[in-house]
């Protein structure tokens, strides 16, 4: 059985990569739906965070805190009396992290572990790590650090040991409106008429932020420490997207990139042996033993064989549901829908 969810007013929350896509919309949905006693923004870019606060992210209870997860004294000052951790902190592009490994690795790797090292040595309760379809047989270098990063902050649980210290991941798809979604290169090619695709049958998984925000709200709220999350999400075709944004658009296919599937994993049949299922995730228990089977005993084991791929998914987006799910996006990608200034 999951847990009870938590009193978010009594809260300290902090969130790494706090000025990203994702960091600005949980931010945002924090501030007006939940009200955490103190929320912390920890990134590294003082414009990115001069930028968010002139934007409207100007509360009584957002705190900034200038710092990188590759420094673990920084990290220890700022989970100082922080319960829960969002860790979305991460370098994100596949051909950036190919053509810069050791950076990719210093950020995705050792960075995950200093914030488990700085969590622990703080107390903060709950942890929940933000991951990626590819970090399932990974292929590229993103997919592997992700793949790396899960098994840390998993694990991480051990080294808690009786400690109230519990970490968890959420593992989904691409994100619309985030800033390595492809919307907003196939806008730009819309300009010119022609748009490209890199192969007609490729398919994704895809939620929009507020979903990815909602979803980490739940598994912070429900989880026990060691499970990764993984929502029941639709998948698309890049073509039928392509065609969505640029209806009179000319389409040419440049062929599958380095480092790129033609489709995508959320649930592996390997890891299914170990997942449960309920309505409206996956939940992807560790092969550990110091798991207690009993804490999803609500949960539905998954058939053998199972995959949860982005071309056998159950779940397809029609026409209609990718045009009301990009429109939002398209019209303010990195602004805020509703300001959160304190009020005078």
């Amino acid at each position: 059985m999951a847990k009870a969810g938590i009193n978010w007013s009594q809260e300290v929350v902090l969130i790494t990569g706090g000025t990203g896509s994702f960091g600005k919309r949980f931010v945002e949905i924090m501030l007006r739906d939940y009200h955490p006693k103190r929320l912390v923004i920890f990134s590294r870019d003082e414009l990115k965070q001069h930028d968010m606060r002139r934007a409207g992210f100007d509360h009584p209870s957002l705190r900034y805190f200038i710092g990188d997860v590759r420094d673990v004294g920084r990290l220890q000052r700022a989970l100082a009396g922080v319960t829960v951790v969002v860790h979305a902190a991460a370098l994100k592009q596949v051909p950036a992290c190919e053509y810069n490994p050791f950076e990719a690795i210093q950020t995705n790797i050792m960075g995950g572990r200093n914030v488990i090292d700085a969590a622990i040595d703080q107390g903060v309760r709950r942890i929940l790590a933000l991951s990626t379809d590819k970090a399932v047989n990974p292929i590229n270098l993103y997919g592997a650090t992700k793949l790396c990063a899960e098994k840390m902050f998993v694990q991480a649980n051990a080294y808690a040991g009786a400690q109230d210290t519990r970490f968890s991941c959420a593992r989904y798809g691409n994100v619309v409106g985030s800033r390595g979604s492809v919307i907003p290169v196939f806008l730009e090619q819309r300009k010119r008429g022609r748009i490209t695709v890199t192969d007609p049958r490729m398919t994704r998984f895809w939620l929009s932020l507020e979903q990815g925000v909602r979803l980490v709200v739940r598994c912070i709220e429900q989880m026990h420490g060691g499970e990764i999350f993984v929502p029941k999400i639709p998948s698309m075709r890049i073509v039928d997207l392509a065609e969505t944004i640029a209806p009179d658009c000319a389409i040419d296919c440049v062929g599958i990139r380095p480092g790129e599937k033609l489709h995508e994993v959320l649930v592996s049949e390997d890891e299914a042996r170990n997942t449960l299922e309920t309505n409206d995730m996956y939940i992807i228990q560790p092969a550990h033993p110091w798991w207690r089977r009993e804490n999803w005993i609500d949960a539905t084991p998954l058939p053998e064989g199972f995959r949860f791929a982005s071309d056998n998914n159950e779940a397809w987006l029609t026409a209609r549901e990718l045009r009301n799910l990009i429109a939002p996006e398209i019209a303010d990608v990195d602004q805020p829908v509703v300001s959160v200034r304190a009020s005078a």
